[in-house]
């Protein structure tokens, strides 16, 4: 299993968010850092001062020359998916191909009732999400892309110039069964398994889903990575068992989320105390 961050921009200063970035850019059992896609913190603490996440990684991506970076994940509801698409293009180039373009249903009710945002229905939000991807996945490749569809529509749209890597990779998170993971299965480069009743056993069942559909399509599951945010509360050593697990299982990127009060310098300690072993 690799490793990566989990930076979600809430609860901390940028000196901080910034400081860990480059102290782990120097550190290569780091592979890639992560913000997230809120406007306001989603825990019970909405009062907390919380970053945007996308020019958040802008500029970490910018005071960096090795990790990669993403948003784990966009919320699909938050921006038009050309807008996106173009936001992905342009910070592919301006990182030298470092950006995940991590995309996600979108759930949040408080922020959705406090910005006028529309939610909608499950139903209605699923549609979006895999209309939304279509779009995004045609702008990312096409010279000039049309769709019509019943939230979105292009017509002779362009996304000049397109990204460095090609392709540029999408980060699907989510777990459900009927339409978040055929969706990895037909626009995925990596899948992020969260689901709040996680475990081994419900991993390998929805792993398995994500083959079955990868198979319907013929599409090879070995093309997709997998990641699953890891249980770490300050003691690198209580996961080491969960690692284990979930790696056999078919995981192959483990996130780790730095506690807010931790100093900068933890992300030197936990890659020492995860060196030692892997």
């Amino acid at each position: 299993m690799n490793f990566a961050l989990n930076t979600s921009p809430h609860h901390c200063s940028w000196d901080w968010l910034l400081e860990v970035w480059q102290r782990a850019d120097q550190i290569e059992l780091y592979e890639s850092a992560w913000t997230f896609d809120h406007f306001h913190s989603p825990t019970e603490d909405t009062d907390a001062d919380n970053l945007e996440g996308w020019i958040t990684l802008t500029a970490l991506l910018q005071a960096t020359e090795r990790i990669r970076g993403g948003v784990l994940v966009s919320g699909m509801l938050y921006r038009h998916p050309a807008v996106l698409a173009n936001m992905a293009s342009t910070l592919d180039i301006t990182s030298k191909g470092r950006l995940e373009v991590g995309i996600g249903v979108g759930w949040s009710e408080d922020e959705c009732d406090a910005y006028g945002i529309y939610l909608g229905t499950m139903k209605e939000r699923f549609g979006r999400f895999e209309e939304g991807l279509e779009v995004i996945q045609l702008l990312l490749t096409q010279e000039r892309s049309n769709f019509v569809g019943n939230w979105y529509t292009l017509r002779d749209a362009m996304n000049n110039p397109k990204g460095v890597q090609d392709p540029l990779p999408i980060c699907i998170g989510g777990a459900g069964l009927k339409r978040t993971i055929p969706a990895v299965a037909k626009f995925g480069h990596h899948w992020n398994y969260i689901h709040p009743n996680e475990s081994i056993d419900d991993f390998k069942m929805r792993y398995q889903i994500l083959i079955d559909s990868c198979n319907e399509i013929g599409r090879d599951p070995q093309e997709i990575l997998i990641s699953k945010k890891l249980s770490y509360s300050g003691d690198i050593s209580k996961i080491f068992q969960e690692i284990e697990d979930y790696a056999a299982a078919g995981v192959g990127l483990g996130f780790i989320t730095l506690s807010k009060t931790e100093p900068p310098e933890m992300v030197e300690v936990i890659a020492e105390e995860l060196s030692k072993r892997y």
